[in-house]
């Protein structure tokens, strides 16, 4: 049987879990990701994970929260005086902003917490902190041309 390998594109079938359990990701109810191996289209592990496996087979990986989205900075939480926000809509917890770093790019905040004179927001990736658990299974081969 075929072993899937570096340059091929596979389809691919996914859980991901947080170690509590949580499920933060699936391919359960959509269509299986296409993946191209060494193409950095996702974590390294989970491309090592792929490489060799054969249509039907399963395979689990842990990718350590410092492989993955980094380790949590509390740094990252910050409290933003209400009169530097938009006026145009009010602030609630889970809403996200987009504030310009000083190099010019982008990072996106989650609102925590709001009071009467900040809002608390959160610039870590959702998942810092977290080591995940991929559940890999491997749907299609499409070779390399």
């Amino acid at each position: 049987m075929q072993a899937a390998k570096t340059g091929d594109t596979v389809l691919i079938d996914y859980t991901v879990k947080t170690s509590d359990g949580r499920v933060v990701g699936q391919t359960e109810e959509n269509a299986p990701v296409a993946v191209t191996i060494g193409s950095a289209e996702i974590f390294p592990e989970v491309e090592t994970a792929l490489d060799g496996m054969e249509v039907g087979g399963e395979r689990s990986v842990t990718i350590s929260a410092d492989n993955a989205f980094g380790p949590r900075r509390e740094e990252m939480v910050i409290d933003i005086p209400r009169a530097q926000l938009p006026q145009d809509n009010t602030p609630q917890p889970g809403m996200t902003l987009a504030a310009q770093q000083q190099d010019g790019s982008t990072l996106n905040l989650t609102i925590v917490a709001v009071n009467d004179e900040t809002v608390t927001a959160d610039g870590n990736h959702p998942l810092a902190g977290e080591d995940l658990h991929f559940g890999l299974k491997l749907v299609e081969i499409k070779p390399a041309a």
